[in-house]
């Protein structure tokens, strides 16, 4: 147990920290999901939409520390490879 006033401090900082990096995780998926989605239902238009949304969400995940750099470039060179590939 913490027992110094900055190790207790520490300790509820990293508490909101995970929290919001945790929320920020969470939003990112959701807009994978959201192109994945529109992937196995054949709608090229909408996983084109959803791929514009998710490039900045991911860089923004980068930019915060929540994802390593090559992780989203990774996710988003795959998400371009299969909508490119539905046509």
């Amino acid at each position: 147990m913490a027992n110094t006033p900055q190790a207790k401090k520490r300790i509820r900082r990293n508490e909101r920290r995970a929290e919001i990096n945790g929320n920020r995780v969470g939003r990112i998926r959701t807009f994978v999901k959201k192109v994945e989605s529109a992937l196995s239902a054949g709608d090229k238009s909408a996983a084109a939409a959803a791929l514009a949304a998710v490039q900045p969400e991911l860089a923004r995940g980068v930019a915060r520390g929540v994802l390593h750099k090559n992780t989203a470039s990774r996710k988003f060179s795959r998400l371009t490879k299969a909508v490119s590939a539905l046509s």
